[in-house]
C-alpha cells in the first residue's frame, strides 16, 4: 500500500500543503475550522507525520518515552495508563520501553539511544545508583520516578515510602493487632522500595512502643505471589504467630491471602492484611484488600508537569516532588468495629 503524503492530506482537505504543515506542526494561527477539516483529512487517510521533518521545523517530536521496570507488573501497568493519558492531554505521544531492571538497558535509556525520536524520558530505575544516572551523558530531558534513585541534578517523583508504610503498621495497631510481620525481603532486591517500607514498617512498632521480632519479618526469593505464598506458608508451619501482615505489594499480598486462605486462617479476623500500590488484584481479592495507595494520576501529572517544562527550557537544579497517598481501607484490614460484627 502507499504511503500517505502531506500532498495526499492537502487534496483530501482542500486546503495548501503549507495549511497541512502548520496543522501537523501545531502551529497557533491556523483557525479552528481549518484545522478541524485538516484533522478529518489526517484521520480519514491515517497520514503519519515524519517524525524527522516535524523535529527539523518545530525542534520537537511530539512524543515521549515511559522506561519501566516491568510492563505487566499491575502498578506499572496503571501508572503507564495515567502517563499515556496524562500526555495526551498536553498533546505528546507515549513509547514504552521495558528494561527488566537490567543495567544496561537502563543505562542506554540514558545514553543516546532516545535521542532524536523523543523529547523527554519519564524513567524509573531500578539497577542504577544515583551516581551513575548524574555522570551519564543526557541529551533529551528526564524525570526520575521510583525510590532508587535519586540525584540532586535530576527531577524526580516519589511517595513517602517510609511515612506510607507508617501509617500501615499504625492502621494495624489500632484494629488491637499486636503481632503485624512484613512480607517481606526479597533476595539480591536492588529496588530501594523494599527498604523504605521496612524503615517505616520498623518505625511504626517503635512509634508504638511495640518489640521489634526479626521472625516477623519474611523472606522471599523473588517478587512473585508464589514466593510470598510460599513465605507465608512456611511461617504457619513453623508456628510463628502474627496477627497482622504488611505486604510490599498487592501481588505479595494476595499471595499471602491465597496461604491463608488454603491453611485455614482466616483473614481478617485471625491475620489482617494490608497490600500496597492499591492495583485491579487487591480490588478483586477474596477479601478485597487494604491497601496503601500511591496517588498515581498526580504522580504522572507531576512527572509530565516537570518534564513539559524541561522541554520548554528549564535547565535548573533537579526538582524533587513528594505526591500524595492514602490508605484505602477494605475487607482484609477493615477498622474495628467490622472485625467484631464478622
Amino acid at each position: 500500500m502507499r504511503k500517505v503524503r502531506l500532498a495526499d492530506v492537502a487534496a483530501v482537505a482542500g486546503v495548501s500543503m503549507k495549511t497541512v504543515s502548520n496543522v501537523v506542526h501545531d502551529y497557533p494561527h491556523v483557525t479552528p475550522e481549518m484545522r478541524r477539516k485538516v484533522q478529518q483529512a489526517i484521520d480519514e487517510l491515517g497520514y503519519k507525520p515524519n517524525l524527522t521533518a516535524r523535529r527539523l521545523a518545530t525542534g520537537k517530536t511530539g512524543m515521549i518515552a515511559l522506561a519501566i521496570p516491568e510492563i505487566d507488573h499491575p502498578y506499572f501497568s496503571e501508572l503507564s495508563r495515567y502517563i499515556a493519558e496524562e500526555a495526551s492531554a498536553r498533546g505528546y505521544r507515549v513509547l514504552v520501553e521495558q528494561t527488566l531492571s537490567n543495567p544496561a538497558a537502563e543505562r542506554a535509556v540514558l545514553n543516546d539511544r532516545e535521542a532524536g525520536v523523543v523529547d523527554g524520558v519519564i524513567f524509573h530505575p531500578v539497577s542504577m545508583n544515583s551516581m551513575e544516572v548524574a555522570r551519564l551523558k543526557r541529551d533529551v530531558p528526564v524525570v526520575l520516578l521510583g525510590e532508587s534513585t535519586m540525584p540532586v541534578t535530576a527531577d524526580h517523583v516519589m511517595i513517602d515510602n517510609v511515612v506510607a508504610a507508617q501509617e500501615g503498621v499504625a492502621h494495624l495497631l489500632a484494629q488491637g493487632r499486636r503481632r503485624i510481620a512484613f512480607l517481606g525481603v526479597v533476595e539480591g532486591d536492588v529496588t530501594g522500595s523494599t527498604d523504605q517500607r521496612l524503615l517505616g514498617y520498623q518505625q511504626g512498632l517503635v512509634d508504638a512502643r511495640m518489640p521489634l521480632d526479626p521472625r516477623l519479618i519474611l523472606s522471599v526469593t523473588d517478587f512473585t505471589p508464589e514466593e510470598s505464598a510460599r513465605a507465608v506458608r512456611d511461617a504457619l508451619a513453623a508456628g510463628l504467630g502474627f496477627d497482622g501482615l504488611v505486604c510490599r505489594d498487592d501481588r505479595f499480598a494476595t499471595g499471602a491471602l491465597y496461604a491463608l486462605r488454603t491453611a485455614g486462617v482466616r483473614v481478617p479476623e485471625d491475620v489482617a492484611v494490608v497490600g500496597w500500590d492499591d492495583t485491579e488484584l487487591g480490588r478483586w481479592a477474596t477479601p478485597t484488600l487494604t491497601s496503601i495507595a500511591p496517588d498515581k494520576r498526580e504522580l504522572a501529572a507531576t512527572a509530565l508537569q516537570l518534564l513539559g517544562e524541561r522541554i520548554d527550557g528549564y535547565q535548573g537544579i533537579g526538582r524533587h516532588r513528594i505526591v500524595s497517598h492514602s490508605l484505602i481501607v477494605r475487607e482484609s484490614a477493615p477498622v474495628a468495629a467490622a472485625v467484631l460484627s464478622s
